[in-house]
């Protein structure tokens, strides 16, 4: 009845009819089977069905069992191990010989020996002598690599003979197991085959004499709990009676479970004295892997035996080895040893005699092998194994570039420095508040290492944030920072960090990045990130709306603490001051930031405070939106009045420091937008023509003002439509500054006084000159309204521009002028020279026959990040179809050459002469290598080109010019085949023959 319902029930829809039963055969089914015939009698009705079902699947599985042998179920059949080795172990007890020949034949069929050993070969002869025909096959090539084979069909065979032994072991516990003949004859041919040379039979011998190992520990914890129990039994007979057969009975098995036991332990000490003490240190790190894994194991599950310092030490020693998977393989066999905190007594000598070097592999080569063992040093310290001394070497990693590393020590710092036994007083107004002013006060203790640094701290910051839910607790730290807690108050220092610690905290906070990517790619979240993003914006508005006005008031002076302050109007939502009624607050707040803006003059906080104004009068909505712009627009025409000012003090004879500050507004100012004013350029002009005694910090920074008045102007007049009038007066404003750029470009070439403040000049010079030439360039204008503004200067100025450039590039980064300023010094040193005087060829404002080969000339000789934008340089001009890289390298090369020849005849400088002469031969080694490969042969025209017209060049004035055969050629020489070199030995004109 039942068939017939399920014959006319409708099959669901795309699902392939079920197959037959008798189709096939699987493991599940014989334990179904085995189920089903314990149960048959308590189905009722229901059973009968499904166990005849089960019953032809038994018969079809026996029958599959007949057919198959042992490799075949180990390599494609993992199923069927379980009933094939109960079905060994049932033969074994009738034809013992037969079953120890089977399963000897698949250990050597598994090894991949193409054997052709037969029982009575087994029985007669010894196992040295069979394992040695095993090692003569493999001599031969008769060997399958089944271990390492990529084959679909063996992808489970590691698994599967793991497998297959446990079970036999577990099977064998009630009777082969303690024979002394299966085991044993077992265990000396996997030994004797682990010492064999071919490398597949080491690795499957190890394997599965590891696993014995694991699978006699698992029998022999179970005889321990009976001997425990039978114990405990022969106890509680013995005090009702003395004795009797229940006692007698019960001594004897006590005696056989611990004899049974000790013949485990002593098989497993002969597989390790005879398998891993010779494994654990095999060529092949996978099998010494293999080893310290399954040590590692043995120690945790069975420490009564494997728990002493003759198999502990093993463990110590791989931390050394040379490969990184053994290393980070011991390390996590460590972990799992001092998890268990019953182990720890017992490891105090192993942890004396090798911490030293768990701590320093904390700072391995290798991340993967760093990480797991700064979480063993972790464990090491809760368990307090470690001195706070021994960690003084691991801080040094919170400043780490590999991120994974740095997050492990954070984890790590947090734990064990800020997360110690916080206890909470009874008189706090919130425990978990408590608990945050007591870790933050412990991070600011931290913080104090690198308060000299603010990009360390942040770094520093970044390691912690994730752990450290005290830096997310906006209110503790805004009222920390307003002294509103039972803590004491904060130092200026701790007060700074503080500040630092909230800004960087919020960045994180909102999705942004507080240290630099190591790949610089985009930071990208999905839906539910953003709304987590989101919350966190909303939360840190919420704490700080009412509290910003204070914080920024109380801070106002002080110059470190309130550029970080005045960042945090941009990670807040500001539309949430009008939904709250915050209005006030809002305004109270951009208030403070204009007085700011006018308090300082440091670089950081005048481009805060223009940020964070810009900022509001994007994002505002309404009236907020007009106060924000209203009060933009006032701070502009009152720091015009004030450089107006300061340029009339100056002009009667007053100090220059106003001047020079209200300079540093306005720039900040004009980077971000135009500024309107009447007459302004003309006055910096007028003051930078008249006054040439003028501090050089004020020079410069009339100049870049000067340069983005002109700049906006230009933006500002457009391409399509431009007005006479606007012409007109941008051409006479570019006139009057490339004017004092000129004037700077001859008197500071000349210029012999060293100093910060006169680099930062000549930087200056050289950064805004080559700006104006690609701002006007003349093609860019030639056929739109704005010719007359375009721009091609002469070879004169262009002379004079690379002279001052060159000066830049040779100053020493030792040179020091306790009078400059150091806070622009980035913009203006030597690779922003480098890459202005780039620019200009990249763009074709200027020739590249003078100016191209002055830049590849210095490749070599100004350091890592100079020799990087050349060689960028170099690549981009390759690109160019126009460009004519024969003569750019060889016209570098010459004038490299002829800076050695200067230095010679002035004979001065022994050191400076052997300088120039090897950075000649560097940077020719640095040229002939961009012909290498397949590049040399396509490109073979220009190496020839190279060595014809050096050849020339040094037979022009013999034998002076001579060297430049060996300082330039060679390399480009050493690029062609041998059999071009005779003709460019004969040069046309020269007369002379080069060999």
């Amino acid at each position: 009845m039942a068939e017939t319902i399920a014959s006319m029930r409708r099959p669901k829809r795309g699902r392939p009819p079920r197959p037959r039963e008798s189709d096939f055969v699987t493991g599940e089914e014989f334990e179904d089977e085995e189920e089903g015939e314990d149960h048959a009698e308590a189905a009722d009705g229901l059973a009968p069905p499904r166990s005849k079902r089960k019953r032809e699947a038994s018969a079809a599985a026996a029958a599959a069992l007949e057919d198959l042998t042992l490799i075949d179920i180990v390599k494609h059949n993992g199923r069927l191990i379980s009933h094939a080795v109960k079905r060994l172990v049932e033969d074994y007890e009738s034809n013992p010989k037969s079953v120890l020949f089977q399963i000897l034949t698949m250990l050597f069929e598994v090894c991949g020996a193409r054997h052709d050993i037969y029982a009575s070969d087994l029985h007669e002869a010894a196992v040295d002598d069979i394992v040695f025909k095993l090692a003569e096959l493999a001599r031969k090539g008769l060997v399958d690599d089944n271990y390492s084979s990529k084959r679909k069909d063996l992808k489970n065979f590691k698994e599967n003979l793991v497998t297959f032994w446990d079970s036999l072991v577990l099977e064998c516990q009630n009777g082969p197991l303690f024979d002394d003949n299966l085991f044993t004859t077992i265990k000396d041919y996997v030994v004797a085959i682990s010492c064999t040379p071919p490398r597949v039979y080491r690795q499957v011998a190890s394997l599965v004499g590891l696993q014995l190992v694991t699978s006699f520990i698992s029998v022999a914890k179970t005889l321990s709990g009976q001997r425990e129990t039978t114990q405990r039994q022969l106890n509680a007979e013995k005090k009702k009676h003395s004795d009797g057969p229940a006692v007698e009975s019960l001594n004897k098995r006590l005696s056989i479970t611990h004899e049974n036991i000790t013949y485990l332990e002593e098989s497993m000490r002969k597989i390790f004295s005879g398998l891993f003490m010779h494994r654990y240190r095999d060529v092949d790190p996978e099998i010494r892997m293999l080893c310290i894994k399954s040590l590692g194991i043995w120690v945790v599950s069975y420490p009564s035996l494997f728990l002493q310092d003759i198999y502990l030490k093993y463990l110590g020693w791989t931390l050394n080895d040379k490969n990184a998977g053994v290393r980070r393989t011991s390390i996590l066999a460590l972990q799992s040893l001092y998890d268990v905190d019953d182990n720890i007594p017992s490891l105090g000598l192993f942890t004396e005699r090798f911490y030293s070097r768990m701590i320093q592999l904390a700072d391995d080569i290798d991340i993967s092998v760093a990480v797991p063992a700064i979480g063993l040093i972790k464990q090491l310290l809760r368990h307090q194994l470690l001195s706070d001394d021994d960690l003084g070497p691991l801080y040094d990693l919170l400043i780490d570039e590999p991120p994974m590393i740095r997050r492990a020590i954070g984890e790590l710092v947090y734990d064990h420095l800020i997360a110690q036994n916080c206890k909470t007083p009874s008189v706090a107004r919130d425990g978990n508040n408590e608990s945050s002013e007591i870790h933050i006060s412990r991070m600011l203790h931290i913080l104090r290492e690198f308060s000299d640094d603010p990009v360390l701290s942040s770094y520093v910051i970044d390691d912690i944030w994730d752990d450290m839910k005290a830096m997310k607790d906006w209110k503790c730290i805004i009222s920390m920072l307003l002294d509103e807690t039972l803590i004491a108050e904060l130092t200026d220092m701790d007060g700074t960090n503080l500040v630092r610690m909230l800004r960087a905290s919020a960045k994180k906070a909102v999705g942004e990045r507080i240290v630099p990517a190591t790949d610089n790619r985009k930071m990208y979240y999905n839906k539910s990130q953003k709304e987590i993003l989101e919350n966190s914006k909303s939360d840190i508005t919420n704490a700080l709306m009412k509290r910003y006005p204070q914080l920024l008031r109380k801070y106002l002076p002080d110059k470190a603490k309130i550029s970080p302050l005045i960042d945090m109007m941009m990670l807040l939502k500001l539309e949430m001051y009008s939904l709250k009624r915050q209005e006030q607050n809002f305004k109270a707040a951009i208030d403070l930031i204009v007085d700011a803006f006018f308090k300082h003059g440091d670089k950081d906080t005048l481009r805060s405070c223009i940020k964070a104004i810009a900022f509001c009068c994007m994002k505002c909505q309404a009236d907020l939106l007009d106060y924000a712009e209203n009060k933009l627009k006032i701070l502009e025409d009152e720091l015009v009045l004030k450089v107006k000012t300061a340029i009339k003090e100056v002009e009667a004879g007053d100090d220059e420091y106003s001047l020079l500050v209200n300079l540093k507004r306005l720039h900040e100012l004009q980077l971000s937008k135009p500024v309107k004013n009447d007459g302004l350029f003309e006055d910096m002009y007028r003051i930078l023509s008249h006054l040439k005694e003028m501090d050089n910090e004020v020079k410069s920074f009339l100049l870049i003002n000067m340069f983005l008045e002109v700049a906006w102007c230009l933006h500002a007049i457009g391409v399509e439509n431009p007005s006479e009038t606007s012409i007109e007066g941008l051409s006479s404003k570019q006139r009057s500054l490339l004017e004092q750029l000129y004037y700077f470009l001859v008197v500071l070439s000349n210029y012999q006084k060293e100093g910060r403040s006169t680099t930062v000049l000549s930087s200056r010079v050289c950064i805004i000159t080559a700006e104006m030439w690609c701002l006007f360039k003349k093609s860019k204008y030639s056929s739109t309204k704005l010719k007359n503004l375009g721009y091609l200067p002469q070879l004169e100025y262009v002379q004079k521009f690379w002279k001052l450039c060159e000066q830049q590039l040779n100053i020493s980064d030792d040179t020091e002028d306790e009078d400059a300023n150091e806070e622009y010094i980035e913009d203006t040193n030597r690779d922003a020279v480098m890459i202005a005087a780039a620019k200009l060829l990249l763009a074709d404002t200027v020739s590249k026959d003078y100016l191209g080969p002055e830049i590849v000339s210095h490749y070599v000789s100004h350091g890592a990040s100079t020799t990087e934008i050349i060689k960028h340089l170099i690549t981009a001009l390759k690109k160019n179809a126009d460009s004519d890289i024969a003569a750019l390298f060889f016209e570098a090369l010459r004038r490299a050459y002829e800076r050695y020849m200067t230095y010679l005849r002035e004979g001065e400088n022994q050191n400076l002469i052997a300088k120039s002469y090897s950075e000649c031969q560097d940077l020719a080694n640095r040229l002939a290598g961009y012909y290498v490969g397949a590049v040399r042969i396509k490109n073979k025209s220009e190496i020839l080109k190279i060595i014809q017209c050096g050849v020339q060049f040094a037979f022009v004035d013999l034998p002076k010019q001579l060297s430049f055969l060996e300082a330039a050629l060679v390399p480009f020489v050493s690029k062609l085949p041998s059999s071009d070199i005779p003709d460019i030995c004969t040069e046309e004109g020269t007369g002379y023959r080069y060999e």
